[in-house]
């Protein structure tokens, strides 16, 4: 399968090179481009029963890009990962969409791409500039989802409308909206309950380089499997069918970029009953099993991340702390102090290390606390 993939992707740059080289090629031709980028990390824990000290291919991405008719803009990306437990799963398609952006104001997206949850979702890994996003983000953005949905990289398959409206008298846009519907069952499936999650997100911009917003979610996650319940009579019962988790999410996000300065933090609240097991493989003996999970229907995170410029657009340092609490009370909570530097050699090569002390109150009892030292390198063209 990899093999395919990559076979194809030369044969489409090949084919996108002979026709550069044409006098006579079409419109559309002219705006297609190329372009990817690859992540190598090394990870090092001290956490006990579970010490790592390795190397590891975090990601590599491919992506076609380009216009029709100049109000089109459409996206290809295609996702490959290292050291997975399914090899099955990479590569995968990430995004797939067509978005018709002839007017600033109103703009339609229709396809595979991110949910409109949250500031820090949309960004590339690399611009987010830590180990990887706030764990609020993963758990309830739609990454390694709370729920137990498979992996999706925060993004599900929809319709979308975004657009900036208002301007001050210099021309700058104020306020931003977007609002989706989504299957609400990840990347790369069919829905399962024929019910729809809606999205969507309201931003303000009062001084340039300043953005503060809010989030919600409304809508549900589905399995057709088994699963056991105890009846009004005290007896357990067997269930064979569609198991439908009703979903409640928010957030609070703000905002402030100046001069080479990073200032960023949001608060994500999330109501909805969990399953079991996440989705790994549609083929496993687990992609039917319906039975919930102890989480209970409650979790809640909040990061905060200052970047500072040591040398602007060049060398920086960074801090975040990043909290996540699974159910509704303090009692499995995870907490990490995160300090690093990152140094951007050029435009397309950047290093980043960050050390991070970890309080994880899910561990065994005096066993709370390690450490965690990431390095990546990142490449992009």
């Amino acid at each position: 399968m990899k093999r395919n993939v990559l076979l194809l992707l030369l044969l489409i740059t090949a084919l996108l090179k002979i026709s550069a080289q044409e006098k006579n090629k079409s419109q559309w031709i002219n705006n297609v481009r190329l372009s990817g980028y690859g992540m190598i990390q090394y990870q090092y824990s001290n956490q006990y029963l579970s010490k790592a000290n390795s190397f590891n291919l975090r990601m590599a991405r491919f992506s076609l890009d380009g216009r029709v008719m100049n109000d089109f803009y459409w996206k290809a990306q295609v996702q490959f990962n290292g050291n997975t437990s399914t090899l099955g799963s990479s590569p995968k398609v990430v995004d797939l969409f067509v978005e018709w952006q002839k007017y600033n104001c109103f703009r339609v997206k229709v396809g595979q791409f991110k949910n409109p949850f949250t500031f820090e979702n949309p960004m590339n890994p690399i611009d987010q500039g830590f180990i990887g996003y706030g764990q609020a983000i993963m758990k309830l953005a739609g990454f390694t989802d709370r729920v137990g949905e498979h992996s999706s990289n925060g993004r599900d398959i929809g319709l979308q409308i975004q657009g900036d409206v208002l301007k001050n008298e210099s021309g700058r846009d104020l306020i931003h909206y977007q609002l989706g519907v989504f299957n609400g069952q990840g990347i790369n499936v069919k829905d399962v309950d024929q019910q729809k999650n809606i999205i969507g997100g309201l931003w303000v911009m009062p001084v340039k380089g300043m953005r503060i917003g809010a989030f919600g979610w409304t809508g549900s996650y589905s399995r057709k499997g088994t699963w056991t319940e105890m009846g009004q009579d005290g007896e357990a019962k067997e269930h064979n069918g569609v198991r439908t988790l009703q979903q409640r999410r928010y957030a609070f996000s703000a905002e402030y970029k100046t001069n080479g300065w990073t200032l960023r933090s949001e608060y994500v609240h999330s109501s909805g009953l969990a399953f079991r097991k996440a989705l790994v493989n549609t083929d496993d003996p687990s992609a039917t099993d319906c039975s919930l999970g102890n989480l209970g229907d409650k979790a809640q995170g909040v990061y905060a991340l200052v970047i500072a410029p040591i040398i602007k657009e060049k060398f920086h340092a960074k801090a975040r702390y990043d909290m996540y609490q699974p159910t509704g009370d303090a009692s499995k909570m995870k907490t990490q102090y995160e300090f690093g530097l990152d140094y951007e050699f050029n435009k397309n090569i950047e290093i980043s290390g960050i050390y991070a002390l970890v309080n994880d109150k899910s561990l065994a009892k005096d066993h709370h606390n390690y450490s965690l030292l990431d390095v990546q390198v990142s490449y992009r063209f």
